[in-house]
Formats: structure tokens, C-alpha cells, sequence
């Protein structure tokens, strides 16, 4: 079996506080991919990644965003959008793997401003014909003529909004080539992470509530169903879970939210088609209690056949 994960940790230093190593140990991913890793390279806690190879692209915003993909072994090819991808062999020191490579395909005019974010990172596997993504796309905001004043984030003009879907159309296409790439190379193709749109009713539980909230708006739920294909990509805990709502891997900080399983699913793996068919469970690690939570997410957990075949 091959179990691959993603999980926002919303700061490895505050989730390593909170337990993620107990997970992780429980666990035991295959393939882990992080998001809101927001943590400088020098202070990466090594501890908390265990016997992993750790690939990560910190960014350039100090305390934000940042990506990694942790594998079991070395994987052959790493890519980023940005500047060097940071590497760290098991218990050892992270040293600077790459510099941004010239020869790269370059990045649509939509996703250049983006480049230097650590938004995306994705690692070709050593030991499976399988390509991983870890994304973590922008949250967004409301469009000029949604914005009152009364919500908790000042009046911006639409700019926010502007921006997460200048990111969509160019990651739309980025989509499309990397999938493309990895097929020519014989691999499947899987992208995990943190989408910031819940894609149907079925993936928020107050969605009369939330039709003019960010992440649930028509347009971004458009451009999430413009993605999926029986021939591009699967959503793959939905095809495992076709009925259930959720399962949620996100809910506020504030309130009731958790407790009540008020929960939003923006939290994804979407993969090739055959690499899809060979999903046998689904599903997020909820935390069994409020306190017991290692991040305002939960991690998604999928476990896979493990002879993937080539495309």
C-alpha cells in the first residue's frame, strides 16, 4: 500500500508543539505533503520530520505560506516555481538543493507574481512512477460589490479576489502542463493541498450561509469543477465518499466551529484517473477533541495500491 498525505500545518514549529511527530508516527505516510510550513530553513525543528527526506520551498514572505513534500526516499526530481529548493536528508542538516533552473518551462504571466511565494513544490518519486504536488493556493477575498464594510478584513476593493483568480486561470494551466509531463515521462500525477475553495454543498456544512463567502463563491466553484475529468483529474476522497458530506478538513479557531463539525473541505488530492482507481480509503484524520488539534486542518489521508503502473 502506498499512503500519501497532506495536512496544512498552519507552522510546523507550533504543530510540532501540538503533536504532529505523535501523528506522523501513527500514521506513517508514505508520501507527506505540507502546506503553511512558514518556518525559515535555519529553524526548521529537524526533529519533527523523523526519517524523511524533506524537499521544501520557504518562500520569500517571511512567516508565511512555504511547501514541502516528505518521501521515504531521495526523490529523483524536485521543481518549484521560485528560488532554490531546500533539501534534508534524514538527520541532517538542510542544505540548499537548487537554484531555480533555466532551462524550466516558464510560468504563465497569471502565476509570475507568485513565483517566489512557496505555493507549489512537486517531486518525482524514486521508488513509484508518480509525481507529487503540494499546493497551497491563495485564500482569496470578495469582490468589490460583496464587500460592506462588517467583515473582519477591511474593504480592499476586490483586490484580494483579483488576485486569487489571476492565480486560478494560470494555475488551471499549469495544471494541465504538469499532468501532461508526467504522462510523457510514464508517471501519474497526483496534486495534494490546500485548494482554499470547497468545491460543492457536500464540502461545507453552513452553504446557504456561506454562498457570498470566499472559497464558496460560484466562480471559484466553477473554475474547481473545470479541473476534474474521468481523463484529467479526480477528486479522490470524493469518488471514495460519494454521499457523505465532507469529510471536513477545515474549521475555525473560533467558536463552536469544531465542536459542532462545522467544518469546510478545502483540503484535497486530485490525481490522474488510473493512479485514482487504485485509491482503497479516504478520508481526514479529524482529531478526537478540540484541544487535541494539531492545526486548524486535518490531514488527508490516502492509501493507494501500491504497484502504481505506468500511464
Amino acid at each position: 500500500m502506498l499512503r500519501i498525505a497532506s495536512f496544512n500545518v498552519n507552522g510546523i514549529r507550533a504543530a510540532r508543539r501540538r503533536g504532529i511527530e505523535s501523528w506522523l508516527r501513527k500514521r506513517q505516510p508514505d508520501v507527506l505533503a505540507l502546506q503553511e510550513v512558514r518556518c525559515p530553513v535555519d529553524l526548521l525543528p529537524e526533529e519533527a520530520f523523523g526519517d524523511y527526506h524533506v524537499s521544501y520551498d520557504p518562500g520569500s514572505i517571511a512567516g508565511r505560506n512555504g511547501v514541502a513534500v516528505l518521501t521515504r526516499l531521495r526523490p529523483c526530481a524536485v521543481r518549484s516555481w521560485g528560488g532554490g529548493v531546500w533539501r534534508r536528508e534524514p538527520r541532517v542538516s538542510h542544505r540548499d538543493l537548487s537554484e531555480p533552473d533555466p532551462a524550466a518551462d516558464p510560468l504563465s504571466r497569471e502565476l509570475r507574481a507568485f513565483a517566489d511565494e512557496g505555493r507549489y513544490l512537486e517531486v518525482d518519486l524514486a521508488d513509484q512512477p508518480l509525481t507529487v504536488a503540494s499546493l497551497y493556493l491563495p485564500k482569496g477575498g470578495l469582490p468589490a460589490h460583496l464587500q460592506d464594510g462588517k467583515g473582519r478584513e477591511a474593504p480592499d476593493g476586490g483586490a484580494k479576489y483579483d488576485r486569487k483568480m489571476r492565480f486560478l486561470v494560470g494555475f488551471a494551466l499549469h495544471l494541465t502542463k504538469a499532468r501532461r509531463a508526467a504522462a510523457r515521462d510514464g508517471r501519474e500525477f497526483v496534486v495534494t493541498g490546500d485548494f482554499n475553495v470547497a468545491h460543492s454543498t457536500q464540502d461545507i456544512r453552513n452553504w446557504r450561509a456561506n454562498q457570498k463567502s470566499e472559497g464558496f463563491l460560484p466562480e471559484e466553484r466553477d473554475w474547481f469543477s473545470s479541473i476534474l475529468s474521468p481523463r484529467t483529474l479526480v477528486d479522490v476522497v470524493r469518488s471514495l465518499n460519494p454521499d457523505d458530506d465532507g469529510p471536513y478538513s477545515w474549521w475555525s479557531w473560533m467558536g463552536q466551529a469544531f465542536t459542532r463539525d462545522s467544518g469546510w473541505r478545502i483540503d484535497y488530492q486530485l490525481a490522474s484517473p488510473s493512479l485514482a482507481r487504485r485509491a482503497v480509503a479516504a478520508g481526514t484524520d479529524r482529531a478526537e477533541s478540540y484541544e487535541a488539534r494539531i492545526s486548524d486542518h486535518a490531514p488527508v489521508v490516502v492509501d493507494y495500491d501500491q504497484d502504481v503502473p505506468n500511464v
